[in-house]
Parts: C-alpha cells; structure tokens; sequence
C-alpha cells in the first residue's frame, strides 16, 4: 500500500516537472511560415479553404510571418484588406508562441464582445485541429484547467483575451507577446485611463524579447491608427511585375479597367463585367487578372531603414492580391455601391485596401483656395480632356473650361466673362475663341474643348438655342436644368424647338441637367484634401481669385419638413451670385455626357509626345487595350422622342 503512495506522489511529481520542462524546451529552428506548414490545419470555421496550411497560397504573407522570428524586429503592422488571410497570418503567429517559444500573450479585440466571437470562431478550432497545440493548452472541459473564453493556459506561459476598452485587463500583468487585431476599430480610450494601444506596449517593458503585432482593415484617412502606425515602418507595398516593361508596380483600383452593362430588375440594378484588365501606370500595358496573379512579385519598402532606427516592419495588402477575391466581385462590389458614400467607404476599405477620405462639413471657401497651384503650362500634366460650362445672363456670358481626368479629377484651366447681350454675334464670336482654342501641354501637345454646355435659361433661350444649333457641329450643346430630386444628372438629349417672332424655324437637341445632383457632386469633390479622385485643382491666378471661390461655394443643403421633397439647396447668406457653382456643374455633366474611353485618350497622348518623353511601351497584343465598339457621338446620345 505504502509503494502504490509513493508511486502516485512520483507520478504527479513528473507529471508537473514534465509541463515544466516543457515551458524551458528550446524552440525548434523553425520560421513561423514553417512551423504553420508543418503543424497547422484549417477549419471549415474559419476558413474557405479546409486542411493543411500552406503559406505558398499566399506568398506575401511570408515576409509577413517570418519576421515575427527576426530577433531584429519588436513590432509588426499589416494593413490589409479582407480575404487576404490577415486573421489566418496573426493566429499562426499566437499558435507559434504557444508551441515553440511560449510566454504570457496579451490579444486585444476593439470590443469584449469581439473577444467572445473570436475566442469561439477562431481560437478554439485552431487549439482543436492543431495537435502540437492541443497536447498543450489545457480541455477547458478539465477542473482547475485555466482555459476560458478569455484565458488559454499552457507550459511556459497563458494567453490572455480582452477588448481595447477593458483598462484592467491592459495594464494589469507584465506581457511579452501583444497582439492588437483590427485596430482601426479599437476605443480611443480605456476607460479614462488612456490610449489602450499605448497601455498594453507598456506592459511589454521588461522583456528583451518582445514582440507587437497590430492588424487592420484601412479606415478613414488621417483618422486611422494602423495608417500611423504603418508609417512608423517599413512601409512595405507588395508589387507585382509588369510582363511588358518589367517594372514592379503596386496593383491599385487607379489602373484595374473595366466594361460592364447595367439592366434593371425592379427596383435593383445588375451589372455584368464584360471585361476587366491591369493597366500598367508606367508603359501603359494591359493584362488580365490570371496573367497578373502568376507574375513574380515582392515587397518594396519605401523606408528600409526603419528595421534599424524603430525595429519595425510594415505592410500593406490589397484584395487585388488575395487568391480567394476575383477582380470581378472586387468590382461589382464598387458598381453596387452606387453613390452611396457609406458602402463606398465599406469597398475602399475592405476590398481596395485603401483609406477613405473623410469629407465631414463643408470645407471652408479660404481652405480651398488656399490650396491653390502653379501650373508649368496651360494644361497641367494628367488633364486628358476638357469641357466648358457656360452660363447665360441678360448682360454676359460667364463660362468656365475644366480638364478632367478618370475617377473625377479636374483642374480649372480657364474662368471667364464675355460681356454684352446674348443674343449678339460679337458675344458668340468672343466664345468661339474660347472653344475653338488648342489648349497646350508644357510638351507642346494640345487639346480641344471636346463638349461644351450651354444653359438656355434665362430671357434669352429661343437665342441659345439657334447658336448652339449653328455650333452643333463643334458639339456645342443647349442646357436645360432640373432641380426636382428625382431627376438623373445626365439623360439622352430631346429635339426642342427654336422659336423665333412666334415662328418655328428648326430644332435643336437639349440636354436635361440634373442640377441637384452636380451641386452635391461639387461639394464632395471640395472637401476631397489631396491629389486623386476627386480632387479639384485651381491655378494660382487672378480669374481664380477670392470671387470665384465665393460663388462656387454659395450654396447648401438646407432641410424644410414642410415639403414635400425637404431637402433644397439654397444661396448662402452673402453668396448673392452662383455662376461658379452652375458652370463647374455644367462642365462636370458634359464629362458624364462623353463617358470618355481613358485608355485610349491617354495612349493617344502618349503617342504624341516627344520621343524623349514618351514611356518605352512594348509591341505586344496584351499591350493594346480590348476592342471597343466604336460608335458616333449621336448614336450614344442622341434620342428623337420628345
């Protein structure tokens, strides 16, 4: 009886040393991209794709993995979109750490209540389905196991759980591993205690040998934490190279070109994608999405020397990437969101990988010219084609030219008032000047205004619309403008007639502008703070002066629950004149009139330049953009029925 004793005291003896010694086990010479080959498993949970990991899946995620063993690096930050396998990445870097080199683990969720899900959803299966993992972190099923929802215990160390807005949790016990997962969602506090990124770095203090990792989805620009934190870093893009020039780029939205159709069904609209291509943003070649997912690629840091100076690598990924997300539910998600700015903001984020532009309150009229800039030339480089906007008064016309680039850019090129009656030839001949004018390049290469609007309102409309039927053929076009909400900005034009002394002499086609959505589209662009889609750019000059900006901001949203469209829009108080806001709007509906072929406009002003300033692009067929129907002006936009 005495021996059976001792037996069972030895036995639980080594059974403690055992789980002891197993904490002080040397790690094996493994990278976390290997040990994630070699042991785990994925789980239909979690994962869209079942059984054994493979890192070769997703290529730019080993950079991402191995650096967790550089004893180089403390921190790692990843921007990633969705479908990228981020989450999948992180957990291979917690399965690491609890097999190979354990210590205390500190995960941090935005919310409690995210601790929950992912504790359920992504932690359990990997412990259950990885066998090194499962040997070691306790049945929470056991009595006294020290494995909960929020606790995992294992050899060496424990795994702790908590949200971002749990101060208790984040400054309460020393960690060596911290793990923040979708930052950009976290509290901006914890509590009243600060910082919840900043508490739990803290906690991290006496070990040599920690590590932080962060991990996003992109948020709002300016606004976001993981966008500083990146920039902290490497800032490393993964690029991929071009089979015509050989250059790596980054695979952006900016050059993913697209042809689609769009039928109603109901109340909805469906899209069809017909076709889609990459656009190579240094030799202009185009390629498909299966030629540009085999190509190689890698990362390029644009701060390397950040290893050294803050230990700290930083990535950024996009769904254009991910071997799960095709290029055409990408863009489908993008035509599905419409206008509407809260899921366009959910489709840059999650699937562009990029930051949102916040565009909060109207932006002051000082802020925006401000901003103002030198132009090299009459046309700045990236304008591919412009319009004119022209607004009709008892006394003048006033007009505008703006160039326009793909995803809304503009520049103003040119702001004028030609004074006298419009229904004189010496007003119309003053504005022939400016539409048959060849606006010039700083290369020498010129453009012509492709498409000019013209509003007839006003007491002289039987008078614009026999000049504009006399300039028809410059595509110079009479406007009418429509400001109930239910009208779309642009439609096919309709014959009008041209009255004149009570007699019908002809007709001209009209086009009808919905006004109230140009004005919005205005206002929006303005508050856009930097060169890209949608920004707006201004000369410094003195036909951009404070005048300008006083009439191009003058109107608002102002809200009336008394009728029966409540929203309107209105004249500032001390904005008297609009001319600036209605002819920026007419110019911008001429753009959407022309629904202009980028591709082929900018390949044509590649090819017109300089030898010395053309880029070298390859005679290659996947160089030349897809064949497009080449239909006449009228037949797009020109309807007979009234």
């Amino acid at each position: 009886m005495r021996r059976e004793i001792e037996k069972k005291r030895v036995d639980k003896l080594n059974a403690c040393l055992v789980k002891v010694l197993a904490g002080m086990k040397p790690p094996e010479d493994l990278t976390v991209s290997q040990w994630a080959d070699k042991n785990r498993r994925l789980t239909s949970e979690s994962s869209a794709e079942i059984g054994k990991w493979r890192t070769s899946r997703t290529p730019y995620m080993l950079d991402v993995l191995d650096c967790f063993t550089d004893p180089r690096i403390e921190h790692i930050v990843v921007v990633a979109s969705s479908q990228v396998g981020k989450t999948e990445a992180e957990l291979n870097m917690v399965g690491y750490c609890i097999d190979q080199d354990p210590g205390p683990i500190l995960m941090v969720q935005p919310t409690i209540d995210d601790v929950k899900r992912f504790s359920e959803m992504r932690i359990a299966p990997m412990i259950r389905e990885t066998k090194c993992l499962k040997r070691k972190v306790a049945d929470p099923k056991a009595r006294d196991s020290g494995n909960t929802k929020r606790q995992k215990s294992f050899p060496g160390g424990f795994l702790v759980l908590t949200g971002s807005n749990a101060a208790h949790d984040l400054s309460s016990m020393p960690i060596r591993y911290v793990f923040g997962d979708e930052r950009d969602r976290w509290a901006k506090s914890a509590g009243t205690e600060g910082d919840p990124w900043e508490l739990a770095k803290a906690r991290t203090r006496t070990f040599y040998n920690k590590k932080m990792v962060e991990v996003s989805t992109p948020t709002i620009k300016g606004a976001s934490a993981i966008e500083k934190s990146y920039n902290l870093g490497t800032m490393e893009r993964w690029k991929t190279q071009c089979p015509h020039c050989g250059t790596f780029s980054e695979i952006k939205f900016d050059n993913i070109r697209f042809e689609y159709t769009a039928s109603e069904n109901g109340s909805e609209k469906v899209f069809d994608i017909s076709e889609i291509y990459w656009c190579c943003p240094e030799c202009g070649g185009v390629s498909d999405e299966h030629t540009m997912k085999s190509q190689p690629s890698k990362w390029v840091a644009a701060v390397p020397e950040a290893r050294e100076l803050h230990k700290t690598r930083s990535f950024w990924i996009t769904a254009w990437v991910s071997p799960w997300a095709t290029w055409e539910s990408i863009v489908l998600q993008f035509l599905q969101a419409g206008t509407d700015a809260a899921k366009l903001q959910v489709v840059y984020n999650t699937q562009f990988g990029e930051l949102w532009e916040d565009r909060g309150e109207m932006v002051s009229e000082d802020e925006v010219m401000a901003r103002r800039e030198e132009y090299e030339a009459e046309l700045p480089d990236g304008v591919l084609v412009l319009t004119c906007g022209v607004d009709t008064q008892d006394d003048r016309l006033e007009y505008e030219v703006v160039g326009h680039r793909r995803f809304g850019e503009t520049w103003g090129i040119k702001k004028g008032v030609i004074l006298g009656r419009p229904d004189t030839d010496e007003v119309w001949e003053r504005l022939d000047e400016v539409i048959a004018h060849r606006y010039k390049f700083k290369s020498g290469v010129s453009l012509k205004i492709s498409l000019t609007f013209v509003d007839e309102g006003g007491h002289f409309t039987q008078e614009v619309r026999q000049r504009c039927l006399e300039r028809q053929a410059g595509n110079v076009f009479a406007i009418k403008g429509a400001s109930r909400p239910d009208i779309p900005y642009t439609a096919p034009p309709k014959k009008q007639k041209i009255v004149v002394h009570g007699k019908v002499i002809g007709q001209v086609w009209v086009y009808e502008i919905g006004v109230n959505a140009g004005k919005q589209k205005i206002v929006n662009d303005l508050k856009v703070g930097s060169p890209g889609a949608n920004y707006c750019h201004f000369p410094l000059r003195d036909d951009y002066g404070k005048q300008y900006f006083k009439q191009l901001m003058s109107e608002h949203l102002v809200y009336d629950p008394k009728l029966k469209h409540p929203w309107s829009w209105e004249k500032i108080p001390g904005h008297e004149r609009n001319e600036a806001f209605d002819i920026r709007n007419y110019a911008l509906a001429a753009i959407a009139v022309l629904s202009p072929d980028w591709d082929a406009i900018e390949q044509k002003l590649r090819a017109a330049l300089p030898d010395d300033e053309t880029p070298a692009t390859p005679k290659s067929k996947k160089s030349k953009p897809p064949k497009k129907k080449n239909k006449r002006f009228e037949d797009n936009f020109f309807d007979d029925e009234w």
